[in-house]
């Protein structure tokens, strides 16, 4: 079965949505599942893990009708405020929903030390008595206190979204590398590979481009713990859906079909338990 480990879907709310700046206008739409499943079908895809894109638990319950409804979304990432005083009763509630496979805070928004935050922790770590997965979205610059994070919870099950957004454009890798390095030697976190092209020249990227970072993911993490996702509607700003498919396609062709079947798959089948 070949699974998209990440892709969203939402109602556009200028007011909420500020994040779709102007230079994102393709964006500026509602992107439902039926919207996607033909596109989906179209590239041999079986179904998605829907993540979310607002922080808000009315997103997480909005997602989790998604996946109630279509057969394509298999999974859903959700929001929880890690932070309250009441997160153990929230999540007991939540729990009642089994489309729910994890959490995500969007941590690239916060300050570098978001992640290494005693509240937050705490809050992660309470994440695992409920068997939730826990999704790190975080620019380079906070990948210290991911790397404190990950060390500090092993009991959770982590995945980096986006190779932690590699500054591709500018082809900065060296500190980027050496952290994810040391991130791989904990067993606990995977990665996904997507975010690729929105983290290059949207209009005038190469397949080449991206070979340097999916060279360090694949020796650090190995095909295991890295997990195919398109994010789409994002990528639609750089690529459309057949063409992130099939970068990473190409780039694991000489690995054989076991290594394909695991990144587009076996691996997010087994991280979220689908």
């Amino acid at each position: 079965m070949t699974i998209d480990a990440h892709q969203h879907f939402w109602h556009f709310d200028a007011a909420r949505d500020t994040w779709i700046t102007d230079d994102m206008a393709v964006l500026r739409r509602d992107f439902l599942p039926a919207d996607l499943e033909p596109v989906l079908v179209q590239n041999g895809v079986d179904g998605c893990v829907a993540v979310q894109a607002a922080q808000s638990e009315d997103e997480t319950l909005f997602l989790v009708r998604m996946a109630q409804v279509y057969d394509i979304v298999k999974g859903v990432v959700g929001w929880v405020d890690l932070q309250s005083g009441t997160l153990p009763d929230r999540l007991t509630a939540l729990a009642q929903h089994p489309e729910l496979k994890g959490y995500r805070h969007i941590a690239q928004s916060e300050p570098v030390d978001f992640l290494t935050r005693p509240g937050v922790v705490q809050g992660i770590r309470r994440l695992a008595e409920f068997g939730m997965t826990y999704d790190i979205l975080i620019y380079p610059a906070q990948l210290k206190a991911a790397l404190h994070l990950v060390r500090a919870v092993p009991e959770v099950n982590f995945v980096i979204d986006h190779l932690a957004k590699p500054s591709i454009r500018t082809k900065d890798i060296s500190r980027w590398s050496n952290f994810m390095a040391e991130i791989a030697k904990c067993k606990n976190v995977s990665c996904k590979v997507s975010g690729l092209v929105t983290e290059a020249d949207w209009q005038a990227w190469s397949k080449k481009d991206f070979f340097p970072y999916l060279d360090v993911m694949f020796d650090h993490f190995g095909p295991d713990r890295l997990l195919f996702g398109s994010d789409w509607p994002v990528c639609l700003v750089a690529a459309n859906y057949t063409q992130v498919k099939t970068l990473v396609e190409e780039y694991v062709a000489p690995w054989g079909s076991e290594v394909r079947e695991k990144v587009f798959g076996e691996n997010a089948i087994k991280f979220y338990g689908l």
